[in-house]
């Protein structure tokens, strides 16, 4: 489990860092993100589920990239409460056929917080 927590850390680290070799674009940096007093908090939630298997901050796996998320909806609490629901509950249907697993372990003040981290990425 320790192995699965660092390995999760560690890739987390080299998605956000977008690799040394490649060209930086600064209209696409983020350095607000590094302050974000919520990234700690929602990364270490993060990095304890599966959210990793299917969601990367940038890039589109299974599930939207945590940007597409975070500009597809603003930060209002109508949203945050919404999306709070869909990460506890699952769903189906917004971002096209492939269900959004259920999370029902984790609780709302963790998903909230990862949500409300989510949308604080838009630009």
């Amino acid at each position: 489990m320790k192995r699965i927590l660092i390995s999760a850390v560690l890739l987390t680290t080299l998605f956000s860092c977008g690799g040394g070799g490649e060209k930086k674009d600064a209209a696409t940096e983020t350095p607000a993100a590094a302050a974000n007093p919520l990234e700690d908090k929602a990364m270490a939630v993060i990095a304890k589920s599966d959210c990793l298997t299917c969601h990367k901050i940038n890039e589109t796996v299974t599930g939207p990239a945590y940007a597409e998320v975070a500009k597809k909806y603003e930060n209002t609490e109508a949203n945050v409460n919404m999306l709070v629901d869909k990460v506890i509950n699952g769903g189906k249907g917004n971002w096209g056929e492939v269900p959004m697993l259920a999370h029902p372990t984790l609780s709302k003040e963790d998903a909230k917080t990862v949500v409300q981290y989510i949308l604080s990425l838009r630009k």
